[in-house]
This record gives structure tokens, sequence and C-alpha cells, in this order.
């Protein structure tokens, strides 16, 4: 009699957890063995946070419907939005592989040997179509290699669930042996693929659940099997950043999404559908993805992190800056200064989650923040509560502005007491006096007088002063205002609006009105406001 195990939606929770506390013991040893794409040891924390989002999906969905279906499409969609790092991506569309399969296969319908080997290859398929260039010696051959070794089961008249599942898991930890032969990066280190690793854990996790018997820890030792003569470690010199964002966007800008980013860069892959979409790649030039990413859509939940392990400090380091940016210029401006950067889009402020982690991923003992918005500023102020009882010295600097926070920047001072950097970065900030030009969008009274929707409004530290037709000349009478009490130093940092007026008459302009005054320009590329401008 053929034995079936039915993956019904409390087996499917269980899996989820099983697979989660094996990341959970294996991280470090995965993280060790993390040299491809980037050396930069992450890879076991990266997926266990991935699958940690994809377990609370679960959780929440059971709460509504205890169906396999639901519980199958929330595992999915919790690993895509939670996804983190190149592997947790790529996992997050295994997991998709294993919904769209389950949540197609009747409540009353028992999950046999074939279904198994269609959800593994169904994962595989999307995995590859994910990764713009796929490299083998991957969690990509891995996938790929159970996906094998399911079928050649079932063709071989197996549909027994749980002999089907182990020869698929025994399969892939042959592949990930095999890893080393096919990744010369692999074959230097001395390491089988990070990657590949962790989804050996969970796909043992899967067999650990249907046999209900508990299996050894799958999780390789740093050196391979046949260790080289040569094995030497890994010199990362590859793209600067790794920039990750969620996307709201329909899916014909996607083409032209992947085209831009494969220009840019590296290890890019995005994954999704129905107008939510995660995005992960390399680049040098991170603003310009960012920008990418709007032409496209809604970005939010941006993550960008420095790649080059060689100027990274595995300890605490003395003292960071995080700054928030709203524009793809204002974001390389400020990565180009060492500042850690939290974007922000232009209908989204940024969370307080998003704060915490880039203060937590600074690995820096001491940090200051510069919001740049006044609105943004409690959410700061949240985020450096929570950092605090973490035991770290945080200190937010309220900059209302950009220009305010480049003031700050610019004076900052690592090698000084926190104290001190903290007093001069804030008289910086608060001796810079802020203007603005954006576009009403609704009839307001303000204390220039009653504005209509379309009215071009120049505001000077927050407050409306010009109500105005055009926005050139609006622009001008602003800037004589804000000079009219003398100043040494002019910021310009215009948007992605900005005129071609803004651009190149009014520096000359200026050039000639104020010789005595030093003026910046900035492509700051941030939308909403055509131009922003600091004074000092």
């Amino acid at each position: 009699m053929t034995a079936r195990v039915d993956l019904d939606c409390t087996t499917i929770q269980e899996w989820a957890y099983a697979a989660l506390d094996g990341l959970e013991d294996a991280r470090a040893r995965i993280d060790r063995l993390n040299v491809f794409p980037v050396p930069d040891g992450d890879t076991g924390t990266n997926v266990y946070l991935t699958m940690e989002a994809a377990c609370a999906a679960v959780d929440a969905a059971l709460t509504q419907t205890r169906t396999r279906a639901s519980a199958a499409t929330a595992l999915a969609r919790g690993a895509l939005l939670g996804a983190r790092g190149n592997s947790g991506v790529i996992l997050s569309q295994i997991l998709k592989g294993t919904g769209d399969v389950l949540g197609d296969i009747p409540e009353d319908h028992p999950v046999d040997g074939p279904a198994i080997a269609r959800l593994l290859r169904r994962g595989a398929d999307l995995a590859y179509a994910a990764v713009a260039r796929p490299v083998e010696g991957t969690i990509l051959t891995v996938a790929r290699a159970a996906a094998d070794a399911a079928q050649e089961a079932v063709d071989a008249g197996v549909t027994d669930t749980s002999e089907v599942l182990a020869r698929a898991a025994e399969n892939a930890r042959h592949a990930l042996e095999r890893t080393p032969e096919l990744l010369e990066t692999l074959r230097m280190a001395g390491v089988v693929d990070a990657g590949g690793q962790a989804l050996v854990v969970v796909l043992d996790a899967l067999v650990e659940v249907v046999e209900g018997v508990r299996r050894p820890r799958s999780v390789a030792p740093r050196a391979v099997v046949h260790p080289i003569e040569d094995r030497r470690e890994v010199e990362y010199s590859g793209p600067a950043y790794e920039v990750m964002f969620l996307l709201d966007a329909e899916e014909a800008a996607i083409s032209d999404l992947r085209a831009s980013l494969d220009e840019l860069g590296d290890s890019l892959v995005i994954v999704g559908g129905e107008r939510l979409w995660n995005v992960h790649v390399h680049v040098d030039d991170a603003g310009a993805a960012v920008e990418a990413g709007m032409s496209a859509g809604h970005p939010y939940r941006l993550r960008i992190t420095y790649l080059h392990t060689d100027e990274q400090v595995d300890d605490t380091q003395a003292r960071a800056v995080v700054a928030v940016a709203h524009g793809a210029g204002i974001v390389d401006l400020l990565l180009e200064q060492g500042v850690h950067v939290v974007v922000a889009s232009a209908t989204q402020r940024p969370s307080t989650a998003e704060i915490l982690e880039v203060i937590a991923n600074s690995h820096s003992s001491e940090v200051i923040v510069l919001p740049s918005d006044g609105d943004t500023r409690a959410v700061a102020e949240i985020a450096a509560t929570q950092a605090r009882a973490d035991g770290i010295r945080v200190s937010v600097i309220p900059t209302r502005s950009v220009v305010q926070t480049l003031a700050a920047v610019a004076v900052s001072d690592p090698s000084a007491r926190f104290d001190d950097d903290v007093v001069s970065m804030t008289r910086a900030a608060g001796a810079t006096h802020y203007g603005a030009i954006t576009i009403s969008v609704r009839e307001a009274l303000t204390s220039a007088g009653t504005c209509q929707p379309g009215d071009i409004l120049g505001l000077v530290d927050g407050d409306i002063r010009f109500i105005g037709k055009n926005s050139d000349e609006t622009a001008r009478e602003l800037i004589t205002s804000m000079l009219a009490a003398g100043a040494e130093l002019l910021t310009l940092v215009y948007g992605e609006q900005a005129s071609e007026y803004m651009l190149t008459v009014i520096p000359r302009w200026l050039a000639t009105e104020y010789p005595l005054v030093e003026v910046v320009v900035h492509e700051g590329g941030q939308p909403l406001w055509p131009l922003i401008i600091g004074v000092e």
C-alpha cells in the first residue's frame, strides 16, 4: 500500500518552523561559508530572516483561514516581502513554487510524490528565471538537483511522498558537495556554496516533518570534502553596493527595469508579480539603481549595503552617521561621504523599523541620526530609543531639510568626543536656513495668502513665504529674500522637476549679483521639490 503524508496547513506551518530552527542552528556556520557572489558573511543570517518572515506570514494567515492554499500562499508571500540578500530572494521563489503547486491541489486531496516533484520543479524554474545571469555551483544548482531527483523517482514509479522527498534532499546534498567543482571561487576558498547549504537545511526540515523523525543536521564544515592545497581567502572586487527594495509597479515596467539594472551592475534578481516585486542588485551607483526603481514604480523598504569587506569591520565600529535621503543624487552624495542612508520615497516616509535596521547594520556603538525632514524626526526618535535599549549610543539631530543634513555631515568628526561631534553638527545644521520650491495640490490659507491647486509655493524654514504662478520667477524671488541678510555659502539642490532656467540661468545670475557668496550645486533628484536651497 502506498504511504502518503498530507501536507496540510498544519504541516506547512511545522515545516516553516522546522526550517527556521535548522537555519538558526546553522546560521553562523553558513555565514562562514559565504564567499560568492560577495564574501560578506551574511547568507545564513539573510536566509534565516527570510524564513522568519515566512513563518510570521503563515501564522497570520492561519488565524483567518486554515487551508493548505492559504498556508502555502502565505509562506511564499511572507518570504517575498521579507527576503534578504541574493539567496533570500532566490529562496522566496523556490517557496513560491511550493505555493503555486500546493495551492492548486484540492483540500481533500492528499499531496503525493508527483506533487512533490512538481513543486520542486516549479520552484527551481522560478529561481532560475528570476536571476538575470544564472551561475552554476550556487543555490540554483542545488534546487535543480532536488527537482531532478524527485522527477526521476516519480518516473521510476515512486509515489510515496516521504521517499520522493528523501531522494530529492539526498541529491541536493550531493549537488552541494559538487558546487566547488562548478564555481572556481568556492574551490579556491575551500567551501561549498552558502546559499545551497541553506536550501539543504530547508529541504531536510521538510523531510523531517513528513517523516516525523528528526534528521541529523547536514551543515557542511568550512573545508570541502577534498580540500585543495592552494586554498585561500577570497577578495571581492565587484560593485560597491547591494541595493534591495520592494516595488509597487505594473508588470509592463519590469522588463525595462531589469534592463536598466542589468547595465548598472550584477547579481540582479527581480521576483514577484501582481504589482509587488522584490528587487536585488549589486551596483557601484546606488543612486542610479534607486532612480531606476522610481522610474518603474513606487519603491519602498529600500536597503543599501556597502559590500567591500576589506573596508568593513566585523567588530563594532566607533561611530556612524545615519541620514534620510529623498533623491537618487543625494543618496550617492551621502554614500560617498561614508553616511549610512535610509532612502525615502516621494509618498512614503521611512518607518521606525527601517531607520532602526540601518542603525543596527552600521555595526557602530555610537550613531548620529539625521532625519532630513521635520515629520520624520519623531520616527527617528523612536528608533533611537529602541537602539539605546540594545546598547547603542544614539543622538538624533533634528535636521528639517536635506541642506541641513549636508551641513551637519560636512562638519562631522568621528575622532571627536561623541558629545562634541553632536554639538558641532547641531550648530552647523541650525545655522543653515533652508528654502524650497514646490507646487500646491490644494487650496489653503497660508501666511502669504490663499494658495490654489497648481500655484508655485516658496518656503523658508518650513513657512510659506511666496505664492506665484511661475516656478522660475518664484525661485529667484525666494533666493533673493534668503540672501538679503547676507550669506557666505548658498547650496542649491536640484530635484527631478528642476527647469532649465533653474539649472543654468540662476547660477549665472548668482555669480553676477552675489560674487562674494560661494555657490554649491547638487543634482539631488528628489521628487516634488524642484529646488531646495540652503543658506549659511
